[in-house]
């Protein structure tokens, strides 16, 4: 699978197929140079459903992003496991401006916010999906 979101609608989808992706602090990575933000995730793969639960690894790339902050999250610790819940699109809110903020949610309460100049986001599964490990979808209660 390979998704682009240029618009709050698309990122929506790309939302909700990584909701439940986990990852460990290190394969988080903003690139100030080439002004990405990069998430090696391992991903539910919601749109196979859940009578066999798999994942995969994906590569979730911001583009255009002019600076980078969190609370609650610590790049780049191998030991800190993060569990991705949401993302969403924060426009600017200035009339005839693209830019905005794209902001990541993850369990615990931790938040990554990427200041982007316009809203480039792409999802990639870079491997073939596997068994979820667990063998079962993520449970949220409802």
């Amino acid at each position: 699978m390979r998704l682009w979101a240029t618009d709050a609608e698309d990122l929506q989808v790309v939302s909700a197929l990584c909701q439940d992706a986990v990852l460990p602090g290190s394969d988080m990575r903003y690139v100030a140079r080439s002004r990405q933000l990069a998430l090696l995730l391992n991903r539910f793969r919601w749109e196979n459903g859940v009578a066999t639960p798999e994942r995969v690894r994906s590569l979730l790339t911001v583009s255009d992003v002019a600076g980078v902050r969190g609370q609650g999250v610590v790049p780049g610790d191998a030991d800190t496991i993060l569990s991705l819940l949401m993302m969403e699109w924060v426009p600017s809110g200035k009339e005839g401006e693209v830019a905005g903020v794209l902001r990541l949610t993850f369990a615990g309460d931790g938040v990554v916010e990427a200041h982007c100049d316009c809203l480039d986001v792409t999802l990639h599964d870079v491997t073939r999906p596997h068994a979820a490990v667990s063998g079962r979808a993520p449970d949220h209660g409802t």
